[in-house]
């Protein structure tokens, strides 16, 4: 099937939910992003900062630019002046240098915190008192050009559909704990980045708002 057709399909899937599609253009040329902005999409989500920086100005203005991947501290200028998203803050350290770099270019990232949800060790992300220390901080109380908007979260890599979905439930968790907790009086902090092609009926099914799909639309490598 086309990229055009994967993508409506994927929209369908979507429509009548929270969720928005992410899709997943990393590694993929120019013009493979260009027959996905064709076919109505606009937010794409690359893993590593410089190969986003490559494609930004090669793609239109309106491109709303997720990082989904990890991202080290001093690769952040790199992104600063355009990514509308990181998904993947897991340090207050992190959080401190984008609200630097943003500083420099007078705008405000948006970003979400992920959380290690997954039974596989190699999978990143925050415990629930990680985030909790960064959020009770002085320091992040202090940042300016960066708004956390919400969480992230990887499943694990398993064909047990119990255990993917109680993995996205745990991240639900966190999300409602936060937002409870630090974000009551904040409209914007609504995401619950989670689901990839093999598991977002699952996401969607515990409240996912951001669905991130690569290999479904743009098949198997």
């Amino acid at each position: 099937m086309s990229i055009a057709s994967q993508i409506d399909f994927f929209n369908t899937e979507l429509a009548g939910t929270a969720a928005r599609l992410v899709v997943v253009t990393k590694t993929h040329a120019v013009d493979k992003l260009q027959e996905v902005y064709a076919a109505g999409s606009r937010i794409f989500g690359e893993n590593r900062a410089q190969e986003m920086a490559e494609k930004h100005p090669q793609l239109p203005p309106d491109v709303e630019w997720h990082l989904i991947g990890h991202l080290q501290t001093n690769k952040a200028r790199y992104i600063a002046g355009f990514v509308h998203t990181v998904q993947s803050i897991d340090s207050l350290r992190l959080l401190q240098e984008l609200d630097r770099q943003a500083a420099r270019h007078g705008r405000v990232i948006l970003g979400l915190l992920q959380f290690h949800i997954a039974q596989e060790a190699a999978k990143t992300g925050l415990s629930r008192a990680e985030a909790d220390e960064i959020l009770a901080s002085a320091a992040f109380r202090a940042l300016r050009h960066v708004r956390l908007t919400g969480v992230m979260g990887i499943a694990t890599f398993t064909d047990d559909a119990a255990q993917v979905r109680a993995e996205f439930a745990t991240l639900r968790g966190h999300f409602e704990h936060l937002k409870a907790t630090y974000f009551a009086d904040d409209a914007g902090f609504r995401e619950l980045s989670m689901g990839m092609s093999g598991d977002y009926a699952l996401a969607l099914a515990e409240g996912s708002t951001l669905v991130r799909v690569g290999s479904a639309i743009f098949g198997a490598r």
